[in-house]
Order: C-alpha cells, then sequence, then structure tokens
C-alpha cells in the first residue's frame, strides 16, 4: 500500500481494500528505475571565470541500475515560499528506513526576470532539443484529456489555462499540447503563445460523447459503452506514458505534464451501459430504471476486478512518470463538484457519489505518487496553476547509489528530511527496482545494428519535406555507348508553412560539375507531363545525359513560374566505370501503380519517368527496372529478396528477365504491414559478383 497511500490523500474504504490486492497483483510488472548505466562526466578541477552560478547550471545527472534521484521541493510552512539556500549537508534520504549517501547534489532556480534577451524561436527538432536543455527553461506538456471531460466544463477551464500561457509562463519556456490521440512523435514544443491560447481556445470536451471522429474510434463505435470506455482509458493513460517518455528523453531535471481531466473509472453505470455506444439508449432497458441502483452478484465482482485492473495501470503510468523524472498537475475542470452525472442521466446517487469519487482519486493518485499536484474541488483553478510554476521554478535535485542495490522488482520507499524546522519537503515517494532479468537486460551490451549497407539503404528513405525542401531528387546511372549516363528526376513537394506556402516548383534548375571543375550538364530541367498520360506519373521533370565515371557535384535550384527561387540544395555521385567493372547493377528505378492497368502501361512503356520517393501505400503495385552487365562472358544471374529492416531474410522476389530488356520485378505491397523494407538485388557471374540495397517504406 505504501505505492498507493499518502498523507492528505481521501481514499474510500472500497479502494483501500482494493489496494492491497493490488499490491500482489502487480507485483511482476517490470520494475523500473534509471536508464543503463553511463559513464559518469569528470569533475572539473576549478569553475571557469566565465560558468554560470552552480543554480544556473545543468545539473550533472550520474546514472546506472542502482542509482536513484529525487527532486524535493522545500517550501516554508507559513509563507508557502519555495526554500532554495539549504545545501547537500541539510538532506537526509532513507530507502527503506536505511541511510543512504548523497552523491549528487543541484538547486535549480529559475527566475524568468532574469531573461533579459529574447529567447529563440523553435523553428526545427534541432532548436527543439538544444532549447530544452538551457538551465532557464520549464519544459510543459498540456495533455487535454477530451475523452474525460465534459461538454461545457471545457469552456469553463479555457480561461485559467490562457491565463496560465499569457500570465505564468516565462517567455523562455517550451510548450506543447498534446490529445489522448496525439502522436508522441507529432509532439512539438512552442513558446508561440498564441498557437498555444489558439489550442487551448479549440478544445472540445467528449466525454459521454461517442460519436467517431477518426478512424481509429470507428473500430469501436459500435461496441458495448463499457468497453469503449475502457479503450478511452486506456489510451488516455498511454498518452499520458508516451508524454513523460518523450520528456524524459529530452533532458534531466524536473518537468511536467498539466493533466486536464475529470478523472478516470472503471465501471459505467447501468442506466448508460448501452450495447452500442454510438447508439445511445438502443436496447437498453435499464434506461427505464432511473435513479434505482442496479446492483448483482456478478456486477459487483465485475466491478472489483475492474477497478483493480485501473488501479494497477495507474501504477504502471506514474512508475514510468517517475522515472523520467516528470510530475503530473492534476487539473479537473469540474471545480467543486457535487455530482458526477446529470440528472437526466437517471443514475443512482450512491452510483454517482462512488464513480465521482473514484474519479477524483485517480488524479490524486497520478499526482500525488509522481511528486505533483491535484488541483481538484476547488473552483479557484488560477491559484493551483500558479502553484505549478512555484513547483517548476525552484526545488533540489539529489542522487544517491542504493545500498541494498535491489533487484527484487518490488516498491522501496524514499523518505527525504532536511534539518532545517518548518519546511514543507515534497519528494517522490519511492521506486520499483528492477527485476533480476531486467538488470541483466538493462546492463548487457548493445545488440549489434543492421549492416552498413542495410543502414544506408534505410537512410535513403527520408522524406526531404520533412526539412521543408521545396522538392525532392532521385539520381542514378547506367551504362551506356561511350560514356556511362547519369539520370535525373524531380518531383516537387507541398509547402504548408512560411512564405513560400501554396507556390507550386516549375523547373530546377541543374548544374552539374565534374573533379576538376569542369561543366558536365547545365540547364533547366522543366515540368512536364509524363509520355502516356494514363500512366501514374507524379508532377516534376527528368533528364538524362553521358557523363564520365568518377565524382560529380549537382547544384539544384528550384525556382516557380516566376523565376524566383523557392529552394535551393547540393549533392553528390560517384558514376561507375561500367566497363572496368567484373559484374554491376545499373540505379534501379522505381515506379507505383495503383491498378493493373496502370503496372501494364510501366511494364510497356520504357520512357515512364521513375518516382523520386520511396514511401508507399499498401494499396499500390511497386515496379523496379534494373539493368545487370558484366564484363566478359553471357548476361550475369540475378535474384532479389526481401528484407526487413534489420537485415533479415523474409521471402524471395520474382524476377522477371526479357532478351534485349531490363530486368523488373512487379511487387505488389498488400500482403506487406505497415514498416520500412529492403529488396535485395544481387547478380553474379562466375568471376564476380554486384549487390543494390533498395530501401523502402510501406504505408497503410
Amino acid at each position: 500500500m505504501s505505492w498507493m497511500l499518502s498523507s492528505g490523500m481521501r481514499l474510500h474504504a472500497r479502494l483501500l481494500a482494493t489496494g492491497t490486492l493490488v499490491a500482489a497483483l502487480v507485483a511482476s510488472v517490470p520494475a523500473q528505475q534509471q536508464p543503463p548505466p553511463q559513464p559518469p562526466p569528470a569533475a572539473p578541477a576549478a569553475q571557469p571565470p566565465d560558468q554560470p552560478p552552480a543554480g544556473q547550471r545543468p545539473p550533472v545527472i550520474r546514472s546506472g541500475i542502482n542509482f536513484v534521484s529525487v527532486d524535493v521541493i522545500i517550501t516554508d510552512r507559513k509563507t508557502g515560499e519555495v526554500v532554495l539556500d539549504l545545501t547537500a549537508d541539510d538532506f537526509e534520504i532513507r530507502e527503506d528506513k536505511k541511510p543512504q549517501k548523497v552523491e549528487t547534489f543541484s538547486v535549480i532556480k529559475i527566475d524568468e526576470l532574469a531573461t533579459v534577451t529574447t529567447p529563440k524561436e523553435i523553428r526545427s527538432s534541432f532548436d527543439e532539443e538544444n532549447e530544452a536543455r538551457q538551465p532557464n527553461v520549464r519544459l510543459f506538456v498540456m495533455l487535454l484529456d477530451d475523452y474525460h471531460v465534459r461538454r461545457g466544463n471545457d469552456l469553463s477551464v479555457r480561461k485559467p489555462l490562457i491565463d496560465f500561457v499569457t500570465n505564468q509562463l516565462a517567455p523562455q519556456d517550451m510548450v506543447a499540447i498534446m490529445y489522448p490521440l496525439t502522436p508522441v512523435s507529432a509532439l512539438t514544443f512552442t513558446r508561440n503563445r498564441d498557437s498555444l491560447i489558439a489550442a487551448i481556445n479549440r478544445f472540445e470536451g467528449r466525454k459521454g460523447m461517442y460519436d467517431p471522429r477518426n478512424e481509429f474510434e470507428e473500430r469501436y463505435a459500435y461496441y458495448p459503452t463499457a468497453t469503449f470506455e475502457k479503450i478511452r482509458n486506456d489510451v488516455t493513460l498511454g498518452a499520458l506514458q508516451g508524454a513523460a517518455v518523450r520528456l524524459g528523453g529530452m533532458r534531466d531535471g524536473r518537468k511536467s505534464i498539466i493533466f486536464v481531466s475529470e478523472g478516470f473509472t472503471s465501471t459505467v453505470p447501468a442506466q448508460l451501459n448501452d450495447p452500442i455506444a454510438a447508439m445511445p439508449g438502443i436496447g437498453n432497458t435499464n434506461r427505464a430504471r432511473a435513479g434505482q441502483e442496479i446492483t448483482t452478484a456478478r456486477g459487483e465482482s465485475e466491478k472489483f476486478f475492474q477497478s483493480t485492473e485501473l488501479l494497477g495501470r495507474l501504477r504502471e503510468v506514474y512508475d514510468t512518470v517517475n522515472r523520467n523524472n516528470t510530475s503530473i498537475y492534476a487539473v479537473d475542470p469540474r471545480g467543486l463538484a457535487p455530482f458526477e452525472y446529470d440528472i437526466n442521466q437517471g443514475v443512482g446517487l450512491q452510483t454517482d457519489r462512488q464513480n465521482l469519487n473514484a474519479s477524483i482519486d485517480s488524479l490524486q493518485v497520478l499526482a500525488i505518487n509522481t511528486d505533483g499536484r491535484a488541483i481538484v474541488n476547488r473552483n479557484d483553478l488560477a491559484a493551483g496553476m500558479k502553484q505549478i510554476m512555484r513547483d517548476a521554478s525552484g526545488y533540489y535535485l539529489l542522487g544517491y547509489t542504493s545500498q541494498a542495490a535491489p533487484t527484487d522488482g518490488r516498491f522501496h520507499t524514499i523518505d527525504v528530511k532536511v534539518k532545517r524546522p518548518n519546511v514543507e519537503v515534497r519528494a517522490r515517494k519511492g521506486y520499483y527496482a528492477y527485476t533480476a532479468d531486467d538488470a541483466a537486460r538493462a546492463t548487457a551490451a548493445p545488440k549489434a545494428g543492421p549492416p552498413p549497407e542495410v543502414a544506408n539503404a534505410l537512410n535513403a528513405i527520408v522524406e526531404p519535406s520533412r526539412s521543408g525542401h521545396a522538392a525532392r531528387f532521385w539520381t542514378g546511372t547506367e551504362q551506356a555507348e561511350g560514356k556511362p549516363r547519369v539520370m535525373f528526376v524531380w518531383e516537387p513537394l507541398p509547402l504548408k508553412d512560411g512564405p513560400r506556402a501554396g507556390a507550386t516548383p516549375a523547373r530546377v534548375m541543374l548544374t552539374v560539375t565534374g573533379a576538376d571543375g569542369s561543366t558536365v550538364f547545365r540547364g533547366p530541367v522543366e515540368s512536364g507531363a509524363a509520355p502516356d498520360p494514363a500512366v501514374p506519373a507524379a508532377a516534376g521533370g527528368g533528364v538524362s545525359f553521358p557523363a564520365p565515371p568518377g565524382q560529380l557535384d549537382l547544384r539544384m535550384v528550384v525556382e516557380n513560374g516566376n523565376g524566383q527561387v523557392m529552394d535551393s540544395t547540393t549533392q553528390s555521385l560517384t558514376v561507375p566505370d561500367y566497363s572496368r567493372t567484373q559484374v554491376s547493377i545499373s540505379t534501379p528505378r522505381l515506379y507505383r501503380a495503383r491498378t493493373a492497368r496502370e503496372a501494364l502501361l510501366v511494364r510497356n512503356n520504357a520512357d515512364t519517368p521513375p518516382t523520386a520517393t520511396r514511401e508507399f501505400s499498401r494499396a499500390e503495385r511497386l515496379l523496379v527496372r534494373l539493368d545487370a552487365y558484366a564484363a566478359a562472358g553471357g548476361p550475369p544471374e540475378v535474384t532479389a529478396k526481401l528484407l526487413n529492416r534489420t537485415g533479415t531474410t523474409m521471402a524471395d522476389v520474382p524476377i522477371q528477365a526479357v532478351q534485349g530488356k531490363p530486368y523488373l520485378i512487379d511487387f505488389p505491397l498488400a500482403s506487406l504491414a505497415a514498416g520500412e523494407y529492403i529488396i535485395q538485388v544481387d547478380a553474379k557471374t562466375a568471376s564476380g559478383t554486384a549487390q543494390q540495397m533498395i530501401g523502402l517504406k510501406v504505408g497503410s
């Protein structure tokens, strides 16, 4: 029960009884503490004269299987102000009532008034990562739990959230807005207050509303309401874990999740448990029994185990949050709530009170066990929001190596005390140790990555549009009489942001120079129509030209129809000397087809320009053309096979060979799951071999 109980926390009797069972049931959950060990940084001999004060430097964090870090907030009992003048000697840490030695000690103090320069605007992931490491930056994720906020309550919480953004955040602070279905990969931090306020104003609660709004929700819209609610609970709790992991990967020290939610319940009242969630009232005879308590022996048993399951899930969440040095601040938009359900929903008063208490308790469990605060049962949310900033602005970061070095997978309590009287100490209540198996995995040597040729093929999949480019490019080579030929293809990319938004590239000015500085090709590559309008080809253009073997430097300048430069980039290409190579393969040319007819047109038209992208849909067919050459003798034997992203062979890929024509692969993608793959092409003769790796990404 130590993982659940805390001073000032109210849990009704049924949850208290359940907690004992949960402690036993979840003891086998993989325990987590700190990341795998890394060599600690060497301490400097002396502080350089230009080094900022200790309270403003990023804390030095040790890590290891048995190293534990603890955020500690000390406040004056009378004034409520944060106390930041203590030293390491003023602290005592006990683990399972046994004293521990404080090995690392840092005072974190952030004063927004000290910011005299305008903070850097976050324009890229590099800016985001770099700015997050600055010592005076506070990191927040605002998780707006629309699944567990009732319509109407979303309006009441907007003002305190907007006031928090407008009046509490410092210019250097970074915030990300998140919903339960927001992928962690799409979580971006910003300093733009206007965009944050606009996102908050769009917040719309959907508690008790099950009309599907996306493909994910359509899968479950016709499930019973109880099942739909369980899925919503899992999605939101997973979002909390994902947000914590994202924050934990950005830096050490304290981070905060502002969790706007009305909490979780494990059961749905019989009057609301419709057979089809998206069709309320249909087939639910219990709706006619408004105000009655509907109980059965089986129903009470299900409530018990469902409550146990929810509490175990909450424990998994705050265990992950603690491991990433993050705190949850639960903000209940209901304020001082007398009821959980509306009177027209017909739920009995006893069930209503039980579920109201359970939802509030779930918020308290998450907040208190992550050293956060539960802003619940209060109409003045603004005061609680101010406390969030105070907690994030001044605290101590302590670290110690557990003397017991437990690997039992159990919860171990942490008790922090200070020698100064009349202060309040807040710190994490403990941690779950690794099991022996977990410890062995964490300390094991990292597994070898894929072979270099596989990694290079995967790197070629990266979409250039993520870097804000106006076009994507593909270059390849093939054997020809005299000199080898270079093939160049470009395709426009949509630009949705920035001053070039909406503009369409019309041409690419291509300049190609050899290793000796001579010009190999110079001229515009215009956007033109495909040779056959029925053949699927992306807008853009292409060109081919002879080039000598060796290194080439390409400069591409993208222009719009008015001749204005939209983008420019450079690229290097090595042209092989096919005449001197025993066995060689031309650069594979990729095509996409949505139907069998389109695939037939691509096969019959050798002049079809290849696509520059390496991302395809499962609804498409992938076609690949390539040539294989041998310096002497007959043509080489060419085979192909499909690999996964680790380089493991999955299947053989049929390849068609027709005399006098390029080799052809016609490969339907419908049988593949979404992910990254590689097609490996091998050519061999008695005198040698050659290989090409084609990386591609398959979407849904």
